[in-house]
């Protein structure tokens, strides 16, 4: 098996704030791995919220296209096993390479990835679409802008927290808004914030705290839903969703009783085969399950969407946000995604790349 990879440069429609960075564009790993005549693809998003760079990524990547050499594609499992094993710190990089092996052996089955999964695409949840930190006057437009998409992903973290979400309320009365705050508060200014968040209706926060703070998350969700017994209800005033605290499958055990929900990625937990592990280990602790992803392409985006018949809630617009789309296949509009009909991830690249700066495939 051949590995080789490249570097891309994705160009957002617009500025895009969170509590943390703001964004114009955002550079990602295309990789591409040959065998027996055929070809899969998968993307990876490196971050540095979790000690990755795109030049870490790089190096782990060259490392596997050494390591994978003699092997075959259809060893998917016992090689993200060890790829996982050996590049933890490098998970994006694993994800990657596991997205390119469903789309080989898709490919060479003549199936969808989600078919060979034994899943089907038919009925799955309408993905969130993701508006950031931005002026209320520059918020209102953004919202009417989003006015297809029947549930808004909010970016909060500022001072006017309040008064965005009340714009966003006045603009878009029947929304689903659910809000992430990307780990700005703290554990006593989001346990005072939960019945503002439930005033404006307010599905669920996520990752409010710093991701280290298990006890803070346990101590924001108590409140909560003592909070919403005193109103009545039979759950939390405001579910509480981990993002940046579970990265791993062991994170989910840790996070039992913690959270109501957890917000698997695959270029952070590392692909296809880790997150249906992660899926697994929510059920068993009863938690609700999010599908999330990076500001990436839709070949990303494709290989979450192939998982999307297991889950709760879809937050898979990255692909939304970009200036291009670099590859077609994936269908649907008003948040609902429909994936590519044709087999592995269902996507391919576009004939034209104009604006996206690539770098020779390594």
């Amino acid at each position: 098996m051949n590995l080789t990879f490249q570097k891309i440069n994705l160009r957002l429609a617009r500025e895009f704030r969170t509590a943390v960075a703001t964004r114009t564009d955002k550079q990602t790993l295309w990789v591409k791995v040959t065998h027996d005549g055929g070809e899969g693809w998968g993307e990876a998003v490196p971050m540095d919220t979790y000690g990755q760079t795109l030049e870490s990524a790089s190096s782990a990547l060259q490392e596997m296209a050494v390591l994978l050499a003699d092997r075959d594609p259809f060893e998917v499992e016992h090689i993200v096993a060890a790829l996982l094993e050996r590049f933890d710190g490098q998970r994006a990089a694993v994800c990657a390479v596991d997205a390119a092996l469903h789309d080989w052996i898709g490919k060479r089955l003549g199936v969808p990835t989600a078919r060979m999964l034994g899943l089907s695409t038919k009925c799955i949840p309408v993905t969130s679409y993701t508006i950031g930190i931005a002026d209320p006057d520059k918020l209102a437009e953004r919202v009417r802008a989003a006015a297809g998409y029947p549930v808004l992903k909010i970016k909060v973290g500022t001072a006017r927290d309040e008064e965005n979400l009340a714009v966003i309320r006045a603009t878009a009365p029947k929304a689903v808004i659910r809000v992430d705050a990307n780990t700005a508060w703290s554990v006593d200014e989001t346990i005072a914030k939960l019945p503002m968040l439930s005033k404006y209706g307010v599905e669920f926060v996520e990752q409010p705290i710093t991701p280290g703070d298990v006890e803070g998350l346990r101590r924001i969700r108590e409140a909560g839903l003592q909070m919403g017994r005193d109103a009545g209800l039979a759950g939390n005033l405001c579910p509480l969703v981990a993002d940046e605290s579970c990265v791993r499958p062991r994170d989910v055990a840790a996070l039992a009783g913690c959270v109501d929900g957890i917000n698997i990625k695959l270029s952070k937990c590392g692909g296809i085969r880790e997150a249906l592990r992660m899926i697994a280990l929510a059920r068993t602790f009863e938690m609700k399950v999010m599908l999330g992803c990076m500001i990436e392409s839709s070949l990303g985006i494709a290989a979450a969407l192939q998982l999307a018949p297991l889950v709760d809630w879809l937050d898979l617009d990255g692909h939304l946000l970009l200036s291009e789309e670099p590859f077609e296949g994936i269908g649907g509009a008003g948040g609902r995604l429909t994936p590519g009909r044709s087999s592995g991830l269902g996507v391919r690249l576009r004939p034209v790349q104009s604006d996206n700066a690539q770098e020779p495939a390594r």
